[in-house]
């Protein structure tokens, strides 16, 4: 027994350090988050003429080639007002100075609320599309986005979170007159989506959510499209955080391959 004792803190050591620990999972989030970041980008629109020229939008992420960028189909439903060239851009920071990329939105997936656009500058750093169905309840990841825009400079923010539950994107009215045409479409092609314990703001809106272990995107957060229709019946709706699966972000890309 003598002998066993001396190993004792050595084995807690390597028990709290293993891979699938989570402390580990917390050492290495910096790591991911210094590989990822420059690939997280503010989703907006730029007018030569307007003052501003750039208006914020949402968030959106690097994926493929680089030069693919996905974000929420909500976030990219503005009118452009061509007769002034306005455009939609991505804005991000690089060598410590904001920069500008003019983009055009390729294709939409209304269902699932994603929209898919291409920058027209150089490639930027891809995030990795991971398996959303092997999520489960319980498990810790992490979002990063531009929570209240580009007011205070474009320094992406990241918040933790677990997987507080894994449900149907809308939930049956209990009485008629909560139901309106867009969730009765949503109850048809019912899809599930992850409910986070984390609070998103409105610029979050197309924010990865990655495995703080490897950086790999399981889902895009989204406080709209979600929200209005698991919570028609509460007046004032909450402040819980919906995302959806990135399943549906590999969907829309091997449909749009060729773009």
């Amino acid at each position: 027994m003598k002998n066993c004792i001396p190993y004792f803190p050595i084995a807690l050591l390597a028990f709290l350090l293993i891979p699938n620990g989570g402390y580990a999972s917390e050492f290495n989030l910096p790591e991911i988050l210094g590989r990822i970041k420059p690939g997280i980008v503010a989703i907006g629109t730029y007018m030569p003429s307007r003052n501003p020229r750039g208006v914020f939008l949402g968030t959106g992420f690097a994926v493929g080639d680089g030069k693919k960028v996905i974000t929420n189909a909500h976030v990219t439903a503005k009118k452009l007002d061509d007769g002034h060239l306005e455009r939609f851009a991505v804005f991000y920071r690089e060598d410590q100075k904001e920069q500008m990329q003019i983009a055009e939105l390729r294709a939409t997936d209304e269902d699932h609320d994603l929209a898919l656009l291409s920058v027209e500058g150089r490639s930027l750093p891809a995030l990795e599309i991971g398996d959303s169905q092997r999520v489960r309840e319980g498990e810790q990841y992490a979002f990063t986005g531009y929570p209240i825009g580009m007011i205070l400079g474009l320094y992406p923010v990241t918040h933790r979170s677990i997987i507080a539950a894994i449900s149907p994107n809308a939930i049956p009215a209990i009485a008629s007159n909560q139901l309106n045409v867009n969730m009765l479409k949503r109850l048809q092609t019912p899809f599930d989506v992850f409910q986070l314990d984390a609070t998103a703001y409105p610029g979050n809106s197309g924010s990865p959510l990655y495995d703080i272990k490897s950086g790999k995107v399981v889902g895009i957060i989204n406080k709209v499209f979600v929200q209005g229709s698991k919570e028609n019946a509460i007046s004032n709706p909450s402040g819980i955080t919906y995302a959806i699966p990135s399943e549906h972000i590999k969907t829309l890309l091997n449909q749009n391959a060729a773009q």
